[in-house]
């Protein structure tokens, strides 16, 4: 079945064929199209779940806790100050292993206002705990909600997962999926088997405080979790595109690098005008290639060490670290650091839905290959 309809329609219609039991929503531009479609669905009766309205995303992402505290699968959306809003309770669904299914929609934070494409709102929350998916298209939108219930919640990971994709780019454009039978869908993910849930048949102490003795013990056992989601990740993408065709790359989607000079590494809607200016590159003689990050978090860092013998890369964040430059930027080269003697140069770009093309990222390799970008480069600033 083929389905044209925008990014936010798509990521609710994937949430329904996950088969959430719970839903806690809170409505904000743009992705309260999102909250709005689940809504319908439930007042049909085409998603049997329990759904809530609460008074604020903080409220939404507590509701969430209680419910997936309970055993059941849950599912929330949120956008930039919404994100923001949750940020104390973002370390507790992590810290309490909750595998908790998020949309968020990436938009720019305030102030000065702004309600266009920008990743500084989840990028600013890499270190609460959440694996971090980017979406390109409409298509990885349905695949990775989907994907992102499987991985969360596998016996080794349990852990909450973000799934991240830009603002209008892919949102609010409309584009086709393919959708597989609710069957197929259920086989690749059965119910929920939680290992450990709040029952007053069989009550339990949870989340209780912990001393020095035991603290550090705890916080390890969330680091080798996401060690695991390194791993099985890419299992859940290969199950995913032997039972239904499509695949977007695992932790990163990696476009003619074999031979690649240049290496554009960038996340999220950039991908597509890089395939393009991959193909406009190679035109003009340039060995050029791309490397999308799925996963920011936790970062591939195999990944790019096995990529960067000979190459150069040319890395394009739509999000900054005021002080410090774009994420992917950071996270590479600390990465490649004592791994890899390989140039990388970092392009600030697409800030708060500026429009960025193939021929700006053709431009940035340019500027790169002429030994002209400086560490840290600021793409298309009005002086």
């Amino acid at each position: 079945m083929i389905m044209i309809d925008t990014g936010d329609r798509i990521a609710a219609k994937a949430a329904q064929m996950s088969r959430p039991e719970f839903i806690a929503a809170y409505p904000i531009t743009p992705q309260t199209i999102i909250v709005e479609k689940t809504a319908e669905m439930v007042e049909s009766g085409e998603l049997d779940a329990e759904y809530v309205r609460v008074e604020s995303e903080h409220s939404a992402m507590v509701a969430v806790v209680g419910a997936a505290s309970t055993g059941i699968r849950t599912f929330t959306a949120t956008s930039s100050h919404g994100l923001a809003l949750m940020h104390e309770v973002l370390h507790w669904v992590a810290g309490s292993r909750l595998p908790v299914v998020m949309v968020n929609v990436n938009r720019a934070l305030g102030p000065g206002w702004n309600i266009w494409a920008d990743q500084s709102d989840s990028t600013s929350q890499r270190d609460t705990g959440w694996i971090q998916l980017y979406c390109s298209d409409g298509q990885e939108i349905f695949d990775t909600v989907v994907q992102a219930f499987r991985l969360a919640e596998m016996e080794d990971v349990q852990l909450p997962v973000m799934v991240c994709f830009d603002a209008f780019v892919l949102s609010h454009t409309s584009m086709p999926v393919e959708l597989p039978e609710q069957s197929e869908i259920d086989a690749f993910l059965p119910r929920r088997k939680p290992l450990w849930k709040l029952d007053p048949a069989e009550p339990i102490t949870y989340a209780a405080m912990i001393p020095p003795a035991h603290y550090a013990e705890m916080r390890k056992n969330l680091h080798v979790g996401h060690q695991n989601a390194l791993v099985r990740f890419p299992e859940v993408c290969r199950e995913w595109k032997a039972r239904f065709g499509t695949f977007r790359g695992d932790l990163v989607e990696e476009v003619q690098c074999d031979d690649a000079e240049y290496v554009i590494v960038t996340m999220g809607a950039f991908g597509a005008e890089a395939r393009v200016a991959v193909e406009q590159l190679r035109k003009q003689g340039v060995k050029a290639g791309l490397a999308r990050v799925r996963m920011l978090w936790p970062f591939p860092d195999e990944v790019f060490r096995k990529l960067a013998p000979g190459r150069k890369f040319v890395v394009v964040d739509r999000n900054v670290s005021p002080g410090a430059g774009g994420a992917l930027h950071a996270q590479l080269k600390a990465a490649l650091y004592g791994y890899a003697n390989a140039p990388v140069r970092g392009f600030i770009a697409g800030l708060g839905g500026r429009d960025v093309t193939f021929t700006d990222l053709c431009a940035m390799v340019d500027r790169t290959a002429k030994g002209e970008a400086a560490d840290v480069n600021w793409w298309g600033i009005q002086d």
